[in-house]
């Protein structure tokens, strides 16, 4: 590992006292690897390896594979993330019992957005918002792999939320920290770690906070988490959400075995994920309650008239039908509305229509429930969230089953061949019966529809290629 500074090694040792050379000698090993499960698509095929204690779909595997060639990471069954974030979970099995409006407002690349969409109780909405344009979309290219329909993503700054006051029943803050719990992983942490970053970050979160307070319901639940270790970015932000917002810590349950520190001043709740006590990376996570009563502050808010222009002057435009063609290409079409926006059709859950128009007048949406297909002159194309929706009826699209060799070429974008007996038109295809995504089959050749930014970029297989044993639900 790159060398410590000795600025972060002096505020180290003084925050963990004689704890500190096994903290030290922690860092100098390897990080453990973890994926979490995708239980709307997948299940164990036979045992993955060690489970994650506070996740219900988290495994260690005892080595890396090379996910990039893995065909079923490429298809949302699995999202490789470090074990300890998936403590996500635990938080929402303790708190959340019915279904909510869900903000994840730090969210790329997915992580924790992906797990929000597994524990929380069906029918939830999840909105992930990244303000860097570039995050933005590798966080909608993970979030469509994951394939729910109730899922949003924006790129908005933390303040445009406070439009939506009152709004959501849960805020998910992973504020973007000076990142000394990502040393192991990560040689340009080191590299780039300053006290005077600290500073900076820790003054960036307390606005971050201040910024999207407004949006979460009173009684809502905030979550807030680093992956530092420092005081100023963890206890020292949760007693400004105290002191200044007036938010009361909760606890959450768990097991002294699991090795899950407690906060380092009195009168904070929170948990310390250490690498020298717990199997996984730096996390800091910390729960509150925004004071008040809970309320339908949030009806107000979608009672507003939808041609109705927001701060920016936007309007939305009325929809044109969508052809009848794509909306029964769903299991359930008639959950759904059906909309156009721009040249796309999309299904939105019926249950939150109102609330795809309120984000769509206040916010930027770069994607929201089912987008089903684009127009291009006369002809509809299939859009790649179709075919990865767990939303899709796979009854009603021909599917190819290709072999990993084809898979691979596929996701290459490379020309693949079907074979002769495939109809032709729109086929989706599938890996292990997991979908990746279309090719157009014109007889004697087939059309490669897969995105091109999302294409594995690397020519090179390696001999010894990943065999995860997940199988298709």
């Amino acid at each position: 590992m790159t060398e410590l500074p000795s600025s972060f090694i002096d505020r180290t040792r003084r925050l963990l006292g004689d704890d500190y050379p096994r903290f030290e000698q922690a860092l100098a090993t390897e990080s453990p690897v973890s994926i979490r499960l995708n239980p709307a698509k997948c299940r164990p095929g036979r045992p993955l390896g060690e489970a994650v204690p506070w996740s219900q779909e988290g495994y260690y595997l005892p080595e890396r594979p090379a996910f990039t060639f893995d065909p079923c990471f490429h298809a949302g069954a699995y999202y490789v993330q470090e074990a300890a974030s998936m403590f996500l979970h635990r938080v929402i099995d303790q708190y959340i019992h019915t279904p909510v409006r869900y903000l994840d407002l730090c969210a790329a690349p997915g992580g924790k957005s992906t797990d929000a969409i597994a524990s929380l109780p069906a029918g939830s909405l999840v909105v992930s918002n990244e303000v860097v344009p570039n995050r933005t979309y590798i966080l909608a290219e993970n979030l469509t792999k994951w394939g729910s329909p109730f899922s949003v993503v924006t790129r908005n700054e933390a303040a445009d939320f406070a439009r939506l006051e009152s709004y959501f029943d849960m805020v998910a803050t992973d504020v973007p920290c000076s990142g000394e719990g990502m040393f192991r992983k990560d040689p340009d942490a080191i590299a780039e770690w300053s006290p005077a970053g600290v500073d900076r970050c820790a003054e960036r979160q307390r606005q971050i906070l201040t910024d999207v307070w407004p949006a979460l319901k009173p009684g809502g639940v905030l979550i807030y988490s680093t992956c530092t270790y420092n005081l100023e970015e963890n206890e020292e932000m949760v007693l400004y959400l105290m002191k200044e917002l007036g938010a009361t810590p909760l606890t959450v349950d768990t097991d002294p075995a699991w090795g899950i520190a407690s906060a380092l001043v009195p009168g904070v709740t929170a948990y310390r994920f250490m690498p020298h006590l717990t199997r996984g990376e730096g996390l800091f996570m910390a729960v509150l309650r925004k004071p008040g009563e809970p309320d339908d502050s949030h009806s107000r808010l979608l009672d507003e008239p939808a041609g109705k222009r927001n701060k920016k002057g936007k309007k939305t435009t009325p929809a044109t039908p969508v052809p009848d063609e794509w909306c029964q290409r769903l299991a359930r079409p008639d959950d759904f509305d059906f909309v156009s926006r721009g040249d796309s059709f999309l299904a939105i859950p019926r249950e939150y229509r109102a609330d795809y128009q309120l984000l769509d007048r206040h916010l930027t949406l770069l994607q929201a429930g089912v987008t089903l297909a684009t127009v291009k002159g006369r002809d509809y194309i299939p859009h790649p969230s179709l075919a990865l929706s767990t939303a899709l009826d796979p009854e009603k699209t021909p599917r190819f089953e290709a072999d990993l060799a084809t898979a691979l070429a596929y996701l290459r974008r490379e020309s693949i061949v079907l074979p002769p007996d495939q109809p032709r038109g729109y086929l989706i295809v599938a890996y292990r019966g997991f979908p990746l995504g279309w090719v157009k089959n014109l007889g004697n050749r087939a059309n490669n529809l897969y995105p091109q930014e999302w294409r594995i970029r690397s020519g090179y297989t390696p001999d010894l290629l990943p065999d995860l044993p997940v199988e298709h639900v």
